[in-house]
């Protein structure tokens, strides 16, 4: 195979910017073969490609060697069984699933097949990040030492009530199973995870329909408990502009801040613990240095992956972001709920049925009425996924 015969679920807003990626050439090796959605008028923009209104028609079509799911979420469990049942490579747009439940049963799946297994791969694509690439080198390495404070405040995933109001599965527990944590933080859960590992507590105060029109989730605050003793604490909001994205990392070796186009590394000459145990100075502190790492772009992102999602077809190269990670910010995210809705600190790995069934809950026990309109033409939509 020289190259991959790529299907599209979903050509709306995402599904439809991974099209043109391929079309244009900044993804090579591949070629959109077939796409898939239920509208027909949205398969009516692309006549050139092979279109279906049953997803589960293209998975059996021999049309693709692969897929890229980016459809509404509670469709990417059902359909990424399909098609990793139908034998084709299968990447699937954030998050994995809606709820831990339904990870494990897409994760189930894949294990079951046989050896030598698809590529199964997420769209994780802050992963590519340079800033966060560094600062995982750092952490691995030991440059940094042992983390002792993680605190992200990620408040710039502004949107507007026209935003939510220009599809009705949108900010539902029915239609999108949540809010900020399931659509726009995903990615930020995400790198929380691979850089520091899953946290073992987590206590949530989400405020619901705080700043919107929406029944879900748009302001969060959480405390994170980590097993060496370390403590985070993640901030997130839709809510407010022009909002705040700051990374800092508080390590023996001194503090990292990821904010703007930069990363600063004030680094203790001596680690904070061996400085505080040996010196005699009652007020002192470590001579540190200031060092400042300019970052010039923010890595492939979204066309990376899918350039990673080909080469690990054709040759085997490894994963940016195994499907298999996913789990775990979900599991963060569901987690926050989790907490918010019991009132308590929710001990991690978590009981996904029960969290599946506060879900299923409050989508039985819903009232809420969503107001749509359709979205203006013309809008950029690269503006909801530059952070």
């Amino acid at each position: 195979m020289s190259s991959v015969r790529l299907g599209i679920i979903g050509t709306g807003g995402m599904g439809g910017a991974h099209i043109q990626s391929v079309l244009t050439g900044k993804v090579t090796r591949a070629q959109v073969t077939a796409i898939a959605d239920l509208d027909a008028k949205n398969l009516a923009k692309h006549p050139t490609i092979t279109g279906f209104t049953d997803a589960n028609e293209l998975f059996r079509s021999g049309l693709c060697d692969a897929v890229l799911i980016a459809t509404p979420h509670f469709l990417h469990t059902t359909q990424g069984i399909a098609a990793l049942g139908a034998g084709l490579h299968v990447l699937v747009e954030k998050p994995l699933s809606v709820h831990k439940a339904d990870c494990e049963r897409l994760i189930a799946a894949y294990d079951r097949r046989p050896e030598p297994r698809q590529v199964f791969a997420a769209m994780f694509n802050q992963r590519t990040d340079p800033r966060y690439k560094k600062v995982k080198d750092w952490i691995t390495s030991g440059e940094l030492g042992e983390v002792r404070r993680i605190n992200w405040i990620i408040t710039d995933w502004f949107r507007s009530e026209a935003y939510y109001a220009s599809g009705g599965w949108r900010a539902t527990w029915k239609g999108e199973g949540g809010g900020v944590l399931i659509n726009q933080c995903p990615h930020n859960l995400d790198l929380m995870q691979w850089l520091f590992g899953m946290p073992t507590a987590v206590r949530a105060f989400c405020r619901f329909g705080k700043w919107h029109r929406i029944e879900v989730e748009d302001d969060v605050t959480a405390h994170l408990t980590f097993a060496n003793g370390a403590s985070g604490v993640f901030i997130t909001s839709t809510g407010e502009a022009p909002g705040t994205n700051r990374l800092e990392i508080a390590a023996e070796r001194g503090r990292v801040v990821i904010e703007g186009d930069s990363i600063t590394f004030d680094r203790n000459r001596v680690p904070m613990s061996e400085y505080s145990q040996t010196t005699g100075d009652r007020f002192g502190r470590p001579e540190s240095w200031h060092i400042s790492v300019p970052v010039a772009n923010r890595g492939g992102q979204h066309v990376e992956v899918v350039q990673n999602f080909v080469d690990a077809i054709l040759d085997g190269v490894p994963l940016i972001a195994p499907a298999v990670e996913g789990i775990r910010s979900v599991e963060l995210g569901n987690a926050m709920i989790l907490s918010t809705l019991t009132e308590r600190t929710v001990d991690l790995p978590m009981d996904g049925a029960e969290y599946e069934r506060h879900l299923q809950r409050l989508i039985a026990e819903s009232t809420f009425v969503k107001q749509v309109r359709a979205a203006t033409a013309g809008e950029d939509f690269a503006k909801s996924h530059t952070k």
